[in-house]
């Protein structure tokens, strides 16, 4: 069981309510790409990230593929994407502050990542 806080109330989670968080989050952060592109965005946060850039930034992703994983982000109110009135027209990306919340989690995984790799590499 989990502490939450709901409703400003600190409070006890059912194992059902941690099931379903936790499936909320995989929804909206799990697959190949979209920790890659938060991280990528989370680093250049001083910057304006173009689409090229984060294609070029981001080893192995299509067009098609950046492009729909930061409008599900967008959807999800992780991302903005700003057009930039310049001629050609340009389209920026940056995280929400609400994207920002999530830079605890993207941190701990990437700890627990490097911590995995080198255990894995003790006992090999």
């Amino acid at each position: 069981m989990t502490q939450i806080k709901d409703q400003g109330i600190l409070r006890e989670t059912s194992c059902s309510e941690e099931l379903f968080a936790i499936r909320d989050s995989l929804e909206i952060l799990g697959g190949k790409w979209k920790l890659l592109i938060l991280i990528y965005l989370k680093n250049r946060q001083d910057k304006l990230v173009h689409f090229k850039m984060m294609e070029r930034g981001i080893q192995g992703i299509s067009t098609k593929m950046l492009s729909k994983e930061l409008k599900e982000l967008e959807i999800n109110e992780l991302v903005t994407r700003t057009i930039q009135d310049t001629r050609p027209i340009t389209v920026t990306y940056a995280l929400t502050d609400y994207g920002k919340s999530v830079i605890l989690v993207i941190e701990a995984l990437v700890q627990w990542g490097f911590d995995h790799r080198m255990m894995i590499k003790k006992t090999r």
